[in-house]
């Protein structure tokens, strides 16, 4: 009996020094007064520099916007797409905003703040290519794309070959060079770079069904994190911050 009580109080111990560890992060943002974000610096409208060099764009802007609900200031810490997640691993911040898909695999491994945008994914190639005209037509063809995002994922399940990229624009460039015969990448990003480039020649031949979701990226075990930023998202849609910013990037509101 003694060592079942023993065994009972260990297990107590242990799963409220989880606890504690898990609000320790989030008590340490707010005594520090920052919270620290990985994200690219190279996607528009998401994430991206301005003509001036100041870092700008839809998840930045959000990601200020929520870090001020939070009561901290939002710091930002660059890097190439393919390694942002496992810098958040290796805790060089405390959460990563760039467009992270909601999946299994990173549910696994990761959690996840509410959704704070929908996209849907669409397949761009150069405007005299007249040979993909769905997604099925990606079977055996090049597809420049990040290997780590979900638009590779989809670019494979459809039997296409995949060029290494750093990012969206590169992927553009090449379909642009010939070097790739297409790319996949969301809606609203696609727009973004017509509004800024018209005369690119490169178009939209398909686009997928399905809304895929991003949200706040985040270490597993991280309750009390993870409240605050929903909380911060609910507050920031309620007061019209969130409309404000999307009809700075998108021209409309893209909650809805």
């Amino acid at each position: 009996m003694k060592k079942i009580t023993l065994a009972l109080l260990a297990t107590s111990l242990f799963a409220t020094t989880a606890l504690v560890q898990a609000a320790d992060d989030f008590a340490a943002i707010k005594s520090d007064g920052v919270i620290k974000f990985g994200t690219e610096g190279t996607y528009a409208p998401y994430t991206y520099h301005d003509q001036s060099g100041k870092l700008v764009g839809f998840d930045v802007d959000v990601a200020r916007a929520v870090a001020e609900k939070m009561g901290v200031k939002a710091e930002f810490i660059e890097g190439r797409w393919d390694g942002l997640i496992a810098g958040l691993s290796a805790k060089r911040y405390d959460a990563v905003i760039n467009q992270v898909g909601i999946t299994d695999e990173r549910k696994a491994k990761f959690d996840f703040s509410e959704p704070y945008i929908g996209s849907k994914a669409v397949l761009i190639v150069r405007n005299d290519n007249d040979t993909i005209k769905s997604f099925a037509d990606l079977k055996g063809q090049k597809s420049a794309q990040s290997l780590t995002s979900n638009y590779s994922k989809l670019a494979t399940k459809y039997g296409a070959d995949l060029v290494p990229t750093d990012g969206f624009n590169q992927s553009l460039d090449l379909v642009l060079s010939g070097r790739a015969a297409a790319t996949l990448n969301d809606n609203l990003s696609f727009l973004d770079f017509k509004k800024h480039k018209p005369d690119a020649k490169v178009k939209v031949v398909a686009a997928d069904e399905n809304t895929e979701n991003s949200a706040i990226l985040v270490r597993k075990d991280q309750p009390a994190l993870v409240s605050a930023l929903n909380k911060a998202l609910n507050e920031i849609k309620a007061d019209g911050t969130y409309k404000e910013i999307s009809v700075r990037y998108f021209g409309q509101d893209v909650s809805k």
